[in-house]
């Protein structure tokens, strides 16, 4: 990992081995320059929001895109969602919902508080690699962010 004032990818996981599984994908996309993952939401709001124990982070660039799960320890993905969103200056930081969770509830609530993506983690060790590199390689690459 690089310098955390470079981020380009915010992963927020709390499953080491999924962590790891997302790691590789985007290495073998050659997309690992710029990752950062954090354990919990916790971990993931002090992150972005450069407080806690990132506070050293104060005027730093922002992921250009956040993959992250739902079903976290200390803050629920649903609630990191909701405080990006309603940040003005987080807010269009693209988040795609990374998680085992199929519930219907929580796509349209993911959604409501204005998720950009919703991709349920293959089971199929394949296809969650094909498909966190395809995600880095589209939200990096291909989309096109407002100038800030």
């Amino acid at each position: 990992m690089k310098s955390i004032e470079e981020i380009e990818i915010l992963i927020v996981e709390d499953n080491a081995m999924d962590a790891e599984l997302a790691l590789r994908a985007l290495k073998e996309k050659k997309l690992t320059n710029n990752i950062h993952i954090a354990l919990d939401g916790e971990e993931a709001l002090e992150f972005i929001f450069a407080t806690g124990r990132y506070t050293s982070r104060k005027n730093s660039k922002l992921p250009k895109v956040i993959l992250l799960d739902l079903k976290l320890p200390k803050v629920d993905g649903l609630e990191v969602l909701q405080e990006l969103k309603k940040n003005s200056e987080t807010q269009h930081i693209p988040v795609v919902i990374l998680t085992s969770s199929s519930q219907e509830s929580d796509v349209i609530k993911s959604y409501k508080l204005g998720a950009n993506s919703y991709i349920i983690k293959p089971v199929d060790f394949d296809k969650f690699m094909q498909s966190v590199g395809e995600l880095g390689l589209y939200w990096l690459l291909l989309n096109k962010p407002p100038v800030e």
